[in-house]
């Protein structure tokens, strides 16, 4: 496993005293519409903002889907990537831009074993058979193992967003899911995910994992950074960021996100210190 470089934030020095020195996004629903790309005017917000601003993404997605989703659609220059911190399945796994390379480098990985693999995948399809979530017709695999992270969503990976909002609008089937999976699992940790989806980590991992080891490695406090995710209520995956303390903005979609954050780049930008 890769080591931990030595990293130093890059934090402009005329910063707002009262201005966060890191800004985390989720991103299905916050930054993109569900396993869609960025839009364009979500993308020009980002760029604005990691000119003056480090920035993290911290997703339950893999690697794959962040390039897709986000460095596909960002356009940005190396010294706004330099700013840039991915953080996919939940903060599993950790990348940082190599400049020297033009691709980005894994830090750590805290993947499962192939035991717990195939149990919780076992599990998972059990569970989702006996409450009746098991649909034998979908877009895609309805399980997959990201190497830290197994998840299973019920309508497959590939699924249209429209299809994904109508199967659970309420979150009633996941949290059914969730919670019969996690009684036969007590050794993993079991979370709700995105509209349709289940994951599945090791015992203790989460966003709040995610960003704490973001502020070891950057050296920014949690107190100094902000997050910005819209499933900050207490079945979100984005709960766990609000509950240990971290400074929250919720957003109900994409375009709240990108009102937001163009505010927040020329206020840094400025200055502004209200």
């Amino acid at each position: 496993m890769p080591s931990t470089p030595d990293a130093t934030p890059v934090v402009p020095t005329d910063m707002p005293e009262n201005a966060p020195r890191l800004v985390a996004f989720d991103l299905d629903g916050t930054l993109a519409p569900s396993k869609s790309p960025m839009p364009t005017r979500m993308a020009t917000a980002l760029r604005a903002l990691l000119d003056v601003i480090p920035v993290c993404v911290i997703s339950g997605g893999q690697i794959g889907q962040f390039r897709q989703q986000v460095l596909a659609r960002l356009d940005a220059r190396p010294d706004q990537l330099a700013r840039l911190h991915l953080m996919p399945t939940c903060g599993t796994r950790y990348y940082t831009y190599n400049a020297d390379d033009g691709d980005w480098t894994l830090v750590y990985a805290n993947d499962l074993t192939p035991e717990q693999v195939a149990q919780g995948c076992a599990v998972v399809e059990s569970e989702a058979r006996r409450l009746g979530l098991w649909e034998e017709q979908t877009w895609g695999p309805a399980l997959e193992d990201r190497g830290s992270q197994i998840t299973f969503s019920a309508l497959g990976q590939e699924a249209p967003l429209e299809a994904k909002q109508a199967w659970d609008p309420t979150g009633e089937k996941k949290g059914r899911l969730r919670d019969a999976v996690a009684a036969r699992l007590p050794e993993l940790e079991v979370r709700s995910g995105g509209s349709t989806s289940v994951d599945i980590t090791r015992k203790g991992i989460d966003k709040a994992y995610g960003m704490r080891r973001l502020a070891e490695v950057t050296g920014i406090a949690l107190e100094q950074m902000l997050f910005v995710g819209d499933r900050l209520d207490p079945d979100g995956n984005d709960y766990p960021v609000k509950a240990m303390g971290v400074t929250c903005q919720a957003v109900g979609t994409w375009e709240d996100t990108a009102a937001f954050v163009t505010d927040l780049a020329v206020r840094i930008a400025a200055g502004d210190r209200n």
